[in-house]
């Protein structure tokens, strides 16, 4: 018989992953194509600048990887079927998972297409995630992994111990047998660019996180992502899983060019036109810009971000676009541009940020 929650059973977070999401998708549509290196990115064409959405294991063994370039992706396995992104069929897919997930009557947080937290209470978590797995599977023929924590920290790091198709367990009681000795760059919310700066004051394994003086994080990082990172190297997260809607932060348009753009007025006019799009994004959340972000790769591949905040939150295009275009103004009018984004952030609502929901927030 199936384990059921136990209402009295032990607090658990469960983090579900999809495996290779998008490419499992595409394999469910093209049969034929199981056990062969497939990438999805961009329009299907490595020709063209786009990056890789995804790669199937058997592509990742040739060392292709997500955000990688998609022409780097086709030399580095030569033989993989490139595919299309196919967004709607990705939603549709994932909308089945959420669905199973909540069929389970449990708590779900949505994560994104391919993951969510599942707040669960009961006395064999192992035998829970089990189910969990086989209903994915049943419901939807994709495979899923499952992390178990004592919060979302440990639960999100757990999956990767468990993948593909299996079940790992990350708590306070082996969170240093399992993490202790492994870089920082292992933890969730550290990239190549903090765990640079934290080796920068001889913090470089998870142990030494964990021992460093917060006061030293506060002062890299600041106090409110200082703390985090202190809390982080020992595991320290929320474990409220929390399945209201999402708020969005703000909205953000991007475009890889195919030609690099070479003059100013092309840079400002492609600005104007990702800011009206962004403009648009905001407009069906009804709440007024208070910031807006310029991304800019110039040719080759040197990217740096640029923000101004408002004088005061409007919701006036004109203010939104002028407020991108002059940000544009202080970019290097000699170097050629290959991408830019523009990122509109909104008021909150007067409930505020659900912040327990995610301890790591996108950015542009």
């Amino acid at each position: 018989m199936d384990p059921q929650p136990a209402p009295d059973g032990r607090a658990w977070v469960l983090h579900v992953d999809l495996d290779q999401f998008i490419a499992a998708v595409e394999v469910l549509r093209r049969p034929e194509l199981a056990g062969r290196p497939v990438i999805v990115g961009g329009r299907g064409d490595p020709a063209e600048r786009a990056v890789v959405s995804t790669a199937s294991y058997e592509a990742r063994q040739f060392g292709v990887g997500s955000g990688m370039p998609l022409r780097l992706a086709a030399r580095k396995a030569p033989d993989a079927v490139i595919l299309p992104v196919d967004a709607p069929a990705y939603t549709e897919a994932s909308e089945r998972v959420m669905e199973a997930l909540r069929g389970l009557g449990v708590v779900v947080e949505v994560l994104g297409w391919d993951e969510a937290f599942l707040g669960v209470r009961t006395d064999d978590p192992e035998a829970f995630a089990e189910r969990v797995r086989a209903t994915v599977l049943n419901a939807t023929k994709l495979h899923c992994s499952v992390g178990i924590g004592d919060n979302k920290v440990r639960a999100k790091i757990a999956t990767g111990f468990g993948k593909p198709r299996g079940v790992f367990r990350l708590t306070a009681d082996n969170w240093f047998d399992v993490m202790g000795d492994r870089a920082t760059i292992d933890l969730w919310g550290v990239g190549a660019k903090v765990s640079k700066r934290l080796a920068g004051h001889g913090i470089e394994t998870v142990h030494q996180l964990a021992e460093a003086d917060e006061a030293v994080l506060v002062g890299e990082f600041g106090p409110r992502m200082g703390v985090w990172y202190s809390q982080l190297g020992r595991g320290i997260g929320s474990a409220v899983v929390d399945d209201t809607p999402w708020v969005a932060r703000g909205h953000s348009r991007e475009t890889t060019y195919q030609s690099n753009l070479t003059t100013p007025e092309q840079v400002r006019a492609a600005v104007r036109e990702l800011a009206s799009q962004v403009f648009d994004d905001t407009v069906a959340e009804g709440r007024p810009v208070f910031r807006v972000s310029l991304k800019v790769r110039y040719a080759p591949f040197f990217t740096q971000t640029r923000a101004r905040k408002l004088p005061a939150p409007t919701q006036e295009r004109d203010a939104v676009v002028d407020a991108a275009v002059a940000l544009a103004e202080a970019l290097d009018p000699a170097r050629e541009v290959r991408l830019l984004g523009v990122r509109a952030e909104m008021v909150m609502p007067e409930e505020g940020d659900p912040v327990e929901r995610t301890p790591v927030r996108g950015r542009l």
